[in-house]
């Protein structure tokens, strides 16, 4: 990955609705090398996919909390089975597997409060291998959806 590759990607990032024309013209390099690049780092993994970054707020998610799961094991079935688990819960937007204690942390959005308290009870506390949940609650996002560095 060269320093062009870098500028298309940091391009996409901001907007990844642009033309392979508009992405062309905003790094400087002509239509069918651009169109080559991009396919490129499409095939490479680099760019994963495209997708609408929709605001919770507007489809009346207002509520968010960070879940830190502790596992009663760490063997491979308890986590291969906690983690199919979480990723079948749909207002789990994000799943992370940390090192050390807690073992995970979710990032959950429900619509309220009681919508959180009833996730959790029928569903969060009933994960397979958790031995422990802490929560707490998101006031407001700080630094949201940021591009990668460059």
């Amino acid at each position: 990955m060269d320093a062009m590759d870098r500028k298309i990607l940091a391009e996409l990032q901001l907007d990844g609705r642009l033309t392979v024309t508009e992405l062309a013209a905003r790094v400087q390099l002509s239509v069918s090398p651009c169109h080559r690049r991009l396919r490129d780092l499409e095939r490479q993994g680099a760019i994963r996919g495209y997708r609408a970054v929709v605001d919770p707020d507007a489809v009346g998610l207002h509520f968010e909390a960070l879940v830190f799961a502790t596992l009663r094991w760490e063997d491979r079935d308890t986590v291969t089975a906690f983690e199919e688990a979480v990723a079948a819960v749909p207002h789990v937007l994000q799943a992370q597997r940390l090192f050390g204690e807690p073992d995970y942390l979710l990032r959950v959005a429900t619509t309220d409060l009681a919508a959180f308290q009833q996730l959790y009870d029928q569903q969060l506390a009933r994960l397979p291998g958790v031995q422990r949940l802490t929560s707490t609650l998101v006031m407001k996002h700080v630094v949201d959806d940021r591009p990668l560095p460059k």
